[in-house]
């Protein structure tokens, strides 16, 4: 199975710090050596980068971990191959168009049989489930909502309904952003952190590196970090309950 990070933020922030220790996980601390990606959200932008190498291998990767690019929402994925070939148009997290917005998603997990009808203008462009399953949900959207982006609530509670139909093929935990809100659907292992004032020193578990928050914050600040398996030691971390989507926006989980 393939690792989800996921940060959204009240205020653009760097997510170097969990990046540093997610992606030893890549090849290092555990197994997930088929590639990585992370995409950033920056106004109507998004800097997008992947590789087939492993995280701990990437150039790119050392990059990320030493450019602080500021953001508010962000998604990264490091993989374990369950289906299809490891080269670049397989590397999460992919990007689409719709509703004159770009859409980022990351997929952990393995459909079977998931084969929908894509008869729009979403096609996969690599060969794997997560990519269908991406370009499936975006048909669904925009065939039940038209021309127009609905209501954050209208919207969670269609992929509260879509993620659910997926997850009937296999495991779907994924993450999802237009990079106003980040949506985070748990079929079996997702956890998620808010960190706000007064803030701590968090310590990387998979990393010789601890960070004192407060030093490099305001108190007005405050940051959702969302990830397959906790990042920090000395943090008390929320598991998702399986079949349980949540919404974060501004740093903090929606009540939707």
């Amino acid at each position: 199975m393939c690792q989800l990070l996921g940060m959204n933020c009240n205020t653009p922030t760097d997510i170097v710090f969990s990046f540093t220790g997610f992606a030893t996980r890549g090849g290092r601390t555990d197994e997930h050596k088929d590639g990585w990606g992370i995409a950033f959200f920056e106004g109507n932008g998004v800097r997008h980068f992947v590789d087939h190498q492993a995280a701990v291998a990437s150039p790119i990767a050392e990059l990320i971990k030493n450019y602080p690019i500021k953001s508010k929402n962000v998604i990264a994925h490091i993989r374990k191959a369950t289906q299809g070939q490891v080269t670049l148009e397989n590397c999460h997290p992919f990007v689409r168009e719709c509703w004159g917005r770009y859409w980022v998603f990351a997929h952990n997990g393995d459909l079977k049989e998931f084969d929908p009808a894509l008869d729009g203008p979403y096609k996969p462009v690599g060969n794997t489930d997560s990519e269908r399953a991406f370009c499936y949900l975006l048909q669904k959207m925009r065939r039940h909502f038209g021309e127009v982006l609905p209501a954050l609530s209208e919207l969670t509670a269609f992929l509260r309904q879509a993620a659910a139909e997926i997850a009937t093929y296999g495991t779907f935990n994924m993450m999802l952003s237009n990079g106003e809100a980040l949506f985070t659907h748990c079929s079996t292992k997702l956890h998620y952190i808010v960190r706000q004032y007064p803030f701590t020193m968090a310590k990387l578990s998979d990393e010789d590196v601890s960070v004192d928050f407060s030093e490099l914050t305001t108190p007005r600040d405050r940051v959702a970090v969302i990830v397959t398996e906790p990042l920090t030691t000395n943090e008390n971390w929320t598991q998702f309950q399986p079949g349980e989507l949540k919404v974060f926006v501004d740093g903090e989980a929606c009540l939707t």
